[in-house]
């Protein structure tokens, strides 16, 4: 439990900070070249799910969907952590997802958005902007769909 608590606040430390040194240094919807032709530090906002799902719809009930989906999903992970304390790799995926469930959760609350930042782009095509919580959620996913279909290895035995 200690790798999950471990894992999930320093993801939310350092998602916050980057967050809020974002808003604090740049203006809304500003870029600023990082990497020519490849990377963008930006300041942007989503109302709705990744990649702007849902982020359209004009509703208050949508801010409200959110925010129970991020504490359901939030409740579900740190259940499966304490009856999962032996398994560090998935100690590991749920302190990833919880700790960017609990990012994005904190910026619905304080500026009624997700703040993304990181903007990746080849040519004219843009990847949707993300932030830190997103990437720790996609790292914790693709971990945990690693471990769920992993093949359990076997042991020959000769006699």
């Amino acid at each position: 439990m200690i790798l999950y608590g471990t894992v999930l606040i320093a993801v939310l430390v350092v998602d916050q900070l980057t967050k809020g040194w974002i808003v604090n240094t740049f203006g809304l919807y500003e870029s600023r070249e990082v990497v020519a032709g490849l990377f963008n530090l930006v300041y942007v906002t989503n109302k709705g799910a990744a990649f702007s799902l849902f982020a359209t719809i004009d509703s208050p009930l949508r801010h409200y969907f959110f925010v129970t989906v991020n504490l359901i999903a939030l409740s579900v992970l740190t259940i499966a952590a304490f009856k999962m304390r032996a398994e560090r790799w998935y100690l590991l995926s749920f302190g990833l997802i919880s700790g960017g469930a609990l990012g994005n959760l904190v910026d619905r609350l304080r500026y009624g958005a997700v703040v993304d930042f990181l903007d990746f782009y080849l040519g004219s095509y843009h990847w949707p902007a993300f932030n830190v919580a997103d990437s720790a959620i996609f790292c914790g996913v693709g971990l945990l769909l690693v471990l769920t279909f992993k093949k359990p290895q076997t042991t020959t035995q000769k006699g």
